[in-house]
């Protein structure tokens, strides 16, 4: 038998001879003086003065704000129902529910909506959150799809052949999700989100194809507002749910996806 610390060691060794090891960054030591080309703090908000000072008289202000007390689902929470009927008005939701990050909301999303006999097709590009939550679902290997990055032709392609060898989502009884992102951080391109409506759209007319947007990094960019590339592109009302999260450029933490009809889900 291999010992616990002989495994870690060959795995490891196996990621630095291909290369993908990762290890923390030593702060530097001279903080004023240091260039961060990777912060996700798009808006410098996280140094801005006249937010520290907003957010600290906030919590001055608001003597029950600190602590959840337990679960939502045993503690009534004012202020995070305050926050999301908030956040239902800004981003013109019809529901809204908190997670504690993008990371949380997109495995909570991707784990429990999507139901047996469903399928998932994903950007091949989609960030990591949501192949956890993926393989966290009850759907079967078969079910969740990949299609090459922003091409949707290949993403109708895939569409012709589930709709040809599954007719329980030709005669509507069973849903497909599409997952993308509107801005991909990795490469900085932006999905073609207008033509990936009128796709599912066109080729799912009973109104079983929903599309899912993560907008981590457009969210305070894009859109007015900052409420991002859906918003800027007015599909809203076309887009199943949407993700915003407070941890990039709004400099705070959390995650958000949106539904603006029908049987809604709003996450951040």
């Amino acid at each position: 038998m291999t010992s616990l610390p002989e495994k870690l060691a060959a795995a490891l060794h196996s990621r630095d001879r291909r290369l993908i090891r990762r290890r923390l960054p030593q702060p530097p030591s001279d903080t004023l003086a240091a260039l961060d080309f990777t912060s996700n703090d798009y808006l410098s908000l996280a140094t801005s003065p006249a937010l520290r000072t907003a957010v600290l008289a906030a919590l001055a202000a608001s003597p029950k704000i600190l602590g959840s007390g337990g679960s939502r689902l045993l503690v009534p929470s004012q202020p995070h129902a305050d926050l999301e009927a908030r956040l239902c008005r800004f981003f013109g939701a019809e529901a809204a529910l908190l997670f504690n990050s993008g990371f949380d909301a997109n495995v909570g999303f991707f784990s429990a909506v999507p139901q047996p006999g469903d399928v998932v097709l994903y950007d091949a590009h989609i960030h990591a959150s949501v192949h956890d939550g993926m393989r966290l679902s009850r759907l079967a290997p078969d079910s969740l799809l990949p299609f090459p990055h922003n091409s949707v032709s290949d993403l109708r392609l895939t569409l012709s052949k589930l709709l040809a060898d599954r007719e329980n989502l030709k005669m509507g009884k069973a849903s497909v999700f599409v997952a993308v992102e509107s801005l991909y951080s990795m490469d900085g391109t932006i999905a073609p989100l207008t033509q990936i409506a009128e796709c599912v759209e066109e080729m799912l007319p009973l109104g079983n194809g929903y599309i899912i947007v993560d907008e981590a990094h457009s969210t305070g960019i894009y859109g007015p507002k900052g409420r991002g590339l859906v918003a800027d592109m007015g599909l809203e009302k076309r887009v199943f749910a949407r993700l915003h999260t407070f941890g990039k450029a709004l400099a705070s933490s959390g995650g958000e996806q949106s539904r603006p009809f029908g049987m809604t889900i709003f996450i951040i």
